[in-house]
């Protein structure tokens, strides 16, 4: 996680964009960071871009910024 960039959330992965593997990596790596499902995280548009807009149910945006706050906090 690189942390907020803007209006965006700016989060880096290993996977390699092959196969979705990227897009898979970011589903699991959000819904476990943020305590949903994967069924709450969807990919609305971007899908084979490194730009996505993500969608996320049952979620604040105040924990989206919580979620920032502590990766910047453990780099």
């Amino acid at each position: 996680m690189s942390g907020i960039h803007g209006t965006a959330l700016k989060v880096r992965l290993l996977a390699p964009p092959v196969d979705g593997a990227a897009n898979d990596l970011l589903i699991e790596y959000l819904s476990e960071s943020l305590g949903v499902s994967r069924r709450s995280v969807r990919i609305v548009s971007g899908r084979s871009s490194r730009s996505k807009i993500i969608e996320v149910d049952g979620v604040t945006p105040q924990k989206i910024h919580a979620l920032a706050g502590e990766s910047r906090a453990k780099e």
